[in-house]
């Protein structure tokens, strides 16, 4: 495996390693979304990636080696030499924005024979990650685990992009199929975020969006705990997300709130939360979730047998706004786990997806950092 490595920023390209030119590679282009909005960027990036595979995403934060970056473009080229690798791509808008058809249409599109895992970049504005997830496993074979996120928008929710060869759009959901005998890929998910308060129950939702809490107005009940930071919603709900154990379920979930619609007193989170759910508020430290990033990476280096040569990092952009000036501190306790030689890329996201440690079925998870470690 061969890797090239660049972030631009302030119209400047720096490499984290050397340039060179590598055959066919799979091409991860993560940026801020006004910067994948203009042509000319875009451009400049087929120019300095003359290659045919770019998949771009856009970000609420960009993560390359060790940086945390903004407002900026970062670029991994990825060239495996032992095993391949096939992309496709749909649109939620095409499917009257029902996810799961979504979901099962691209898990259709790919071929199936010698494939090991999917990775799933998703827009992250119409797309109801729980039911994306349902969609790709409806019929997924036994052992074929699915990591990946949902693109972000910074903190400012308003739209996400993606896209595979094409200039970033709304809409957009990009699969990643790798294939290979040689490939080892392990992956793992963790918070540091701390429920507090009392636990209530969940007495009206659809989907994802939660009507009634304990027979109460999900909203007026959720502002009642914020108090004055009620006034700042929904950007604030990042740093009180919701914990959800849904029923039949013994492992939570955590559910970011996405958006608010005051008229009908309901919130929209990231995933879905089932009426007869148990849920709490939860708040995080800077420490606790640094070392959610740490357990993150000892669980993915558990039982390799290899190092990994790549890592994909999704954080929460609920993580970033908390941590603030300390954010890389995450990167370095992954770093610490998975070696100075892994090259790191990644980007902060409106939703994680993993399975769950000893588990195969993918989860849509809020607040975690979930990582995706690849060698062969």
């Amino acid at each position: 495996m061969k890797t090239v490595q660049a972030y631009k920023k302030d119209n400047s390209w720096i490499y984290l390693t050397d340039m060179q030119a590598l055959n066919n590679p799979l091409v991860l282009v993560f940026g801020n979304r006004y910067l994948l909005e203009d042509t000319t960027v875009i451009d400049d990036i087929r120019k300095e990636f003359p290659y045919e595979h770019l998949v771009f995403g856009s970000t609420s934060g960009e993560i390359a080696g060790e940086n945390v970056i903004e407002n900026s473009i970062a670029v991994t080229a990825i060239e495996f030499e032992k095993s391949s690798f096939v992309i496709k791509r749909d649109n939620i808008l095409s499917h009257n924005k029902n996810a799961v058809e979504l979901g099962k249409a691209l898990y259709e599109q790919m071929p199936k024979e010698n494939l090991k895992h999917l990775f799933v970049l998703s827009e992250g504005s119409f797309v109801n990650g729980s039911s994306l997830i349902a969609g790709l496993e409806d019929n997924v074979f036994k052992n074929v685990c699915i990591t990946g996120g949902m693109c972000g928008d910074d903190a400012r929710f308003e739209k996400t992009l993606a896209s595979y060869k094409e200039n970033p759009k709304e809409g957009e959901v990009v699969l990643i199929g790798f294939y290979g005998d040689t490939l080892e890929i392990t992956f793992a998910s963790v918070g540091g975020w701390q429920p507090f308060g009392p636990e209530r129950i969940i007495t009206k939702s659809e989907g994802n969006i939660l009507y009634e809490i304990d027979g109460k107005p999900a909203l007026n009940l959720y502002k009642k705990y914020l108090g004055d930071k009620a006034e700042e919603l929904p950007q604030a709900s990042l740093l009180y997300p919701l914990n959800v154990t849904i029923p039949g379920k013994e492992v939570p979930v955590v559910r970011t709130i996405l958006n608010i619609d005051n008229d009908a007193q309901s919130m929209i989170l990231a995933g879905d939360a089932p009426e007869e759910s148990l849920v709490q508020l939860m708040m995080a430290t800077v420490d606790g979730i640094a070392d959610g990033a740490n357990k993150a990476a000892l669980y993915a280096m558990h039982n390799r047998k290899t190092m990994p040569q790549v890592a994909l990092l999704i954080s929460c952009v609920g993580r970033k706004l908390v941590m603030n000036q300390r954010v890389e501190e995450e990167i370095e306790q992954v770093k610490e786990m998975i070696g100075d030689t892994t090259t790191i890329t990644g980007f902060y996201s409106y939703g994680e997806m993993a399975p769950f440690v000893n588990s195969n079925f993918c989860e849509l998870h809020n607040q975690t950092m979930t990582l995706t470690l690849i060698s062969e």
